[in-house]
């Protein structure tokens, strides 16, 4: 089984790169342009990189799934809605999904050496049994943070359950005039409670309600349990993203304050743009992230 997952790995960046060279090898087009070998560096440092598979919103999850692994990434965080497969246009991945459906996913993610971390932006309420339905998916699935938005009158529930179930629950924050898009709302909500619930570090999302990330992170510090990880070309509603390093987020100084902060966690490359062909962009993030993280550890 291991040899199958790294000779298929290998494949898969192999096939990109010989797309770029102009050999036409049909579905790798679409796969890998990169270059890119994945971060190891960053992960020693705890800075698990992966695609948010909403990147590829556009594709069913099993081809989010080889569009993350050709980037030589390892983990991967799911949403709740995206097409399963072509085999199986009819089923999304989700909470919902039957015990055959979960098994198939089990079985490719395996295939493909690749971990669950992360599972949102999904629903929770203070209904306990909705919310222990997706919180019983996480576990069964291996997922160890669940991405959300809840209502604050859900953190009670919330809090019981992420106790029971050693799962951590991240806060998410849409832009302005989401409930969650200032920071200082994430941090009210957290106070008082488990250190398993916190903030999911929405850097795009900042920037396109007028708020530095850095200035973000700086203030959250010792709350932050994930990140929705992103450079735009600017700030406001118009913002669109762009290869890290290249936008005006920052990214090397962020990446700075987290290492200051000591900081580990799992990083979701979520990039909304060239939605069809996003593939090369979002090699180049890679491939940043993994020469800032170099730099740091050094």
């Amino acid at each position: 089984m291991t040899k199958h997952r790294i000779d298929r790995r290998r494949f898969l960046t192999a096939s990109g790169s010989l797309a770029v060279a102009g050999l036409g090898l049909g579905t790798a087009a679409s796969l890998a342009a990169p270059a890119a070998k994945g971060a190891p560096t960053a992960e020693k440092l705890g800075w698990r990189l992966g695609c948010q598979a909403y990147s590829f919103n556009r594709f069913t999850f099993f081809e989010a799934l080889e569009k993350n692994a050709s980037l030589g990434l390892r983990f991967l965080e799911a949403y709740p809605g995206q097409r399963l497969s072509k085999a199986k246009p009819e089923v999304k991945l989700s909470h919902d999904m039957s015990p055959e459906d979960r098994a198939a996913v089990k079985k490719r993610l395996a295939e493909m050496d690749t971990k669950l971390v992360c599972y949102g932006v999904v629903g929770l309420s203070k209904d306990e049994k909705a919310s222990r339905k997706v919180f019983d998916f996480a576990k069964d699935m291996g997922i160890e943070v669940i991405v959300s938005e809840p209502p604050e009158d859900a953190f009670d529930t919330i809090e019981k359950l992420c106790g029971e179930y050693q799962i951590r629950v991240a806060i998410h924050n849409h832009p302005k005039p989401s409930h969650y898009w200032n920071p200082d709302t994430v941090l009210a909500v957290c106070k008082g409670r488990s250190k398993r619930i916190g903030a999911c570090a929405d850097t795009g999302h900042w920037m396109r309600s007028g708020i530095q990330p850095i200035e973000a992170i700086r203030k959250l510090e010792g709350r932050i349990v994930s990140f929705h990880f992103k450079d735009l070309n600017t700030f406001g509603g118009g913002a669109h993203d762009v290869p890290w390093g290249t936008g005006q987020a920052n990214v090397k100084e962020i990446l700075r304050e987290v290492r200051r902060q000591g900081i580990k966690a799992p990083f979701s490359i979520e990039y909304e743009y060239h939605w069809d062909n996003s593939l090369p962009e979002i090699a180049q993030c890679v491939a940043y992230f993994e020469k800032i993280a170099t730099e740091l550890a050094g």
